[in-house]
């Protein structure tokens, strides 16, 4: 059965863009948030700043692969360093139809 792709709009350094994400990434994002005990806006916009990776969904998702490995190999997953002078600023979180 295939899992439903989430739409959200975010706004990152004054821009809209979106995020979209099957529904079980969302839901690990949020698990990830808890253990930082952190916001979703401040980890999407770290996610962002150390991107690789051309598209945001696909540096999120494989943020979460990453994360997840490290827990499975029973490492603590690395903290991601703070926000970097300038660092763009995520405004707004919602899901958009």
């Amino acid at each position: 059965m295939k899992s439903a792709i989430v739409k959200r709009s975010i706004i990152l350094n004054g821009h809209k863009t979106s995020i979209s994400l099957e529904n079980e990434f969302w839901l690990c994002l949020r698990e990830i948030v808890d253990q930082k005990k952190t916001k979703l806006s401040v980890l999407l916009r770290q996610i962002d700043n150390e991107r690789s990776h051309a598209n945001l969904s696909s540096a999120v998702r494989v943020f979460i692969l990453n994360h997840m490995r490290s827990q499975a190999a029973g490492q603590v997953p690395p903290v991601m360093p703070g926000p970097r002078v300038s660092a763009p600023m995520v405004d707004e979180l919602a899901e958009v139809d």
